[in-house]
């Protein structure tokens, strides 16, 4: 389906039109792509980088002038810095200006260069497309019957790490539109069109291995040591998404790969000197569940949907570790912090904190997150505990883009865990969550909640390294320059990718070698990681890497700029963007078509230069919508003298149109010059449908396990233990002197008798509480094998003939 491909989209009718865009946008007719006859696509991988220079041909086959949209969905670790489109007649290209700052044109200039209308062929695109999210639109004119146009596309990404280290590439399905992206029964499922796609690769560790769903040649290695390699796409490529998986060699927990700068640019710029790309992905064992564990938690609960989250917050709360700190903030139209800044974890504590929130209930309106947020990034973290956010959002939230810019300037020293339980906050979640390294759910009901919000707990348990700090040794005469944030922690699992660059001349030319000290403290150990790297820079000229860096280094401007710290930052920014060709929100893309004033028999015409025309050509935030479209052009009728009439007004043509009843009115939209730019926005367009649809559905037996559980839940220790009680009695359904009664007289403790029969009652036969208990036990198993392992056997099998179950010994770790 082309909200999901897209490519080359066109609209035709039955008589040749101008202006067909416009007449859609009021008669709903559907774009439909315009048929790829061929796609070329060369990939180059270093390390977590890569750069695609794609070539795509394209072919009206319909019968009819059609006028085209080139539009691409760009991912989010995604940039294009070149594009192009060529046909018989014109070339259009597009190109960078300072969006805040557009100079006039000189008049000879302007002879030249002659702007065109057609900027509500992108808002036609913005109201039809099902698509949500960022795409790139250049509106690229009219093409006649049977001519084609060749568009070069070049991008650069950095590519996810799946969890065995290898760097995965996914192929944009513009560069292949298999068949999932078009409407079922459109025709045959033979792919119309041909694909090269070939991949170099390369590290400096090696290359060892490339795996991917589709058929490839045999891996080519073109340098002895096995740092770079080719492959290629083998036969005709599969009716779906293309992936390529590459591992290198010897993973390290920081490794460095020198990319040399551009020769064209001058040295001491951020083009000419070489850009280090640096890889920190520390070794960090699995947590042993139950047992003691740093980490600040935070929990940010949304005060006008407080009592749905009671459940929810009593199964987080007692299934935090011991060892840990933790706040509560209820935020309405005030902040209030249960306590003043996080505390540790203790018995104490949490009894205060589950009466003070029991207190504020209901005593709260509005949802004033904003303030929230800035007195919690105003408050110290306990040191050597990484900061974690449990955000829940209800109701509509004000000033969504103040709290998108502010988590994202801190994105470095926490992650948000986001909870969504309307459409209206999906996007903010996601962008938060996404923004910091954390998750994002929605919730559809208070049976799901709790589920989601301790599957989140146990992602946000994983250890993590903490004070992430780098140090470098270069010869005399180099500096680095560290382009963006480095993270303040790594959690287990990630690889992060930082980009830095060397400027100076060494003193010493014969020293050639560079040294990158990582540092950071794991459980209270302090852990120190050196790697050598030659500074002999690499790459095949691309600068995917230089291009990258920039890419980061404008995040961390664009955030000075919008924090208001003066003019530099903007300034820099735009500068940067206009060099590196990767847009911001301070420049704007224009597309400049170039044709021939005539053809070259016409004589002296033909050394008049060549008449230029600013076109549409635009970063889009598709919102989305939900029309259906169709994979084959539609035609209607056009009424004799319609098209006068949409020259001469749009008055005509709202009085034509009134005699055709079978068409519905939208009304029309005169804009023919660019809006304003936007401010800087870190609120982006998402895909909410696929976010709800894909969050969990929980069956009516989650509610009847939460309130079976709820009760002995409430009872447990912040240790993991019992006490034996008449609550206790009361939630097993035995009588308090039975139990008693039953104790093994080798017990010297009651409590270890209560927490063996309440662990033993969560494993009952006919129950299923594991995923709202697994935390729990683990922390009450643990604490058992601390106090008596010699004793464990004897009272299970104790407690299985008290209560009627069979629990096996594996369960206690026995």
């Amino acid at each position: 389906m082309w909200r999901q491909s897209f490519g080359l989209l066109g609209k035709s009718y039955t008589h040749e039109t101008t202006g067909s865009f416009l007449l859609g946008k009021s008669l709903h007719i559907p774009l439909y792509p315009v048929r790829l006859c061929s796609a070329v696509v060369d990939v180059a991988i270093q390390d977590g980088v890569a750069d695609v220079t794609s070539e795509l041909i394209y072919q009206n086959q319909s019968p009819t002038s059609t006028e085209v949209l080139f539009v691409f969905p760009l991912g989010p670790h995604m940039a294009i810095y070149f594009f192009q489109a060529r046909s018989e007649d014109a070339k259009v290209e597009a190109v960078l200006r300072d969006e805040l700052s557009v100079p006039p044109l000189p008049t000879q200039v302007q002879q030249v260069h002659k702007p065109i209308g057609g900027w509500e062929n992108l808002e036609y695109l913005q109201d039809q497309s099902e698509y949500p999210g960022e795409v790139f639109a250049c509106f690229l004119g009219t093409l006649s019957p049977g001519m084609e146009v060749v568009v070069t596309l070049c991008f650069v990404q950095e590519l996810s790490q799946r969890a065995d280290g290898a760097a995965c590439f996914v192929l944009p399905p513009t560069l292949h539109p298999h068949m999932k992206h078009y409407v079922c029964n459109c025709g045959t499922a033979k792919l119309p069109y041909s694909l090269l796609l070939t991949a170099s690769l390369h590290s400096p560790h090696g290359v060892t291995d490339v795996q991917a769903n589709f058929s490839l040649t045999h891996l080519i290695y073109t340098a002895q040591d096995h740092s770079t390699a080719q492959v290629s796409l083998a036969g005709t490529p599969p009716d779906r998404d293309l992936e390529l998986l590459v591992y290198f060699g010897d993973p390290t927990a920081v490794s460095v790969m020198v990319e040399k700068g551009d020769p064209g640019s001058p040295s001491g710029s951020l083009l000419g000197d070489p850009v280090m790309l640096v890889t920190l992905a520390p070794s960090i064992p699995e947590a042993v569940p139950g047992q003691r564990q740093s980490g600040e938690f935070i929990f940010l609960l949304d005060a006008t949907f407080l009592e749905h989250a009671q459940d929810s917050l009593l199964f987080l709360l007692k299934s935090l570790p011991l060892g840990c700190y933790f706040n509560i903030y209820c935020y309405g139209e005030t902040s209030v912090g249960i306590f003043p800044q996080s505390v540790e974890y203790t018995q104490d504590n949490l009894i205060k904190a589950m009466q003070r929130v029991s207190s504020t209930s209901s005593s709260l309106g509005g949802t004033n997150l904003l303030e929230t947020l800035l007195s919690i990034y105003k408050t110290p973290r306990p040191r050597g505990h990484t900061r974690q956010l449990f955000i829940f959002m209800s109701g509509p939230l004000p000033d969504k883009e103040a709290i998108a810019a502010e988590v994202c300037r801190h994105w470095n020293s926490h992650r948000c865990f986001c909870f969504s339980f309307s459409m209206d906050t999906a996007a903010l979640a996601i962008t938060l969550a996404s923004e910091t390294g954390g998750e994002a759910a929605y919730v559809s009901s208070d049976n799901s909640m709790t589920a989601e919000v301790l599957k989140c707990l146990k992602r946000a348990l994983k250890p993590a390294a903490e004070g992430i700090s780098l140090s470098w040794t270069l010869p005399h005469g180099l500096e680095v320059e560290v382009l963006g944030d480095t993270p303040q922690s790594i959690f287990q699992g990630q690889h992060i990718l930082l980009y830095a660059q060397i400027h100076g001349q060494a003193q010493d030319t014969t020293l050639a070698k560079g040294v990158l000290t990582l540092r950071y403290s794991l459980d209270g150990q302090d852990v120190t990681h050196t790697t050598e790297f030659p500074l002999s820079p690499h790459g095949g000229g691309r600068l995917a890497g230089h291009r990258l860096a920039m890419r980061c280094l404008l995040k961390k401007l664009l955030l000075e700029a919008a924090s208001g710290s003066g003019d530099e930052p903007r300034h820099r920014a735009v500068e940067i963007s206009l060099t590196s060709g990767i847009i911001c929100p301070l420049t704007s893309y224009v597309g400049v078509r170039t044709s021939q004033r005539g053809n070259r028999d016409q004589g002296p015409l033909a050394l008049l230069p060549p008449r230029q025309s600013l076109i549409p050509c635009q970063i889009l935030e598709l919102r989305g919508s939900r029309k259906s479209s169709s994979c084959f052009p539609v035609t209607i009728w056009v009424p004799p003298g319609w098209l006068t009439a949409v020259c001469a007004s749009w008055i005509a043509l709202r009085q034509l149109t009134q005699d055709i009843a079978a068409l519905p009115q939208r009304g029309a939209c005169p804009k023919a010059c660019k809006p304003p730019p936007p401010p800087i926005s870190f609120l982006k367009y998402v895909n909410t449908t696929d976010f709800v649809l894909g969050s969990s559905i929980s069956g009516p037996w989650i509610t009847k396990a939460i309130a079976e559980c709820q009760e002995l839940v409430a009872l447990q220790n912040v240790d993991g233990s019992w006490a034996l009680s008449s609550g206790l009695a009361s939630v097993l359904e035995v009588d308090e002197a039975e139990i008693k009664g039953k104790m093994p007289g080798e017990v010297m403790e009651p409590s270890i008798w209560a927490t063996v029969l309440a662990v033993t009652w969560l494993h009952r036969n006919d129950k299923c509480y594991q995923g709202l208990g697994e935390l729990l036990e683990a922390k009450a198993v643990t604490w058992l094998c601390s106090q008596a392992v010699s004793q464990l056997d004897k009272c299970l099998e104790a407690a299985n003939t008290l209560l009627g179950s069979s629990v096996k010994p594996s369960v206690f770790r026995l």
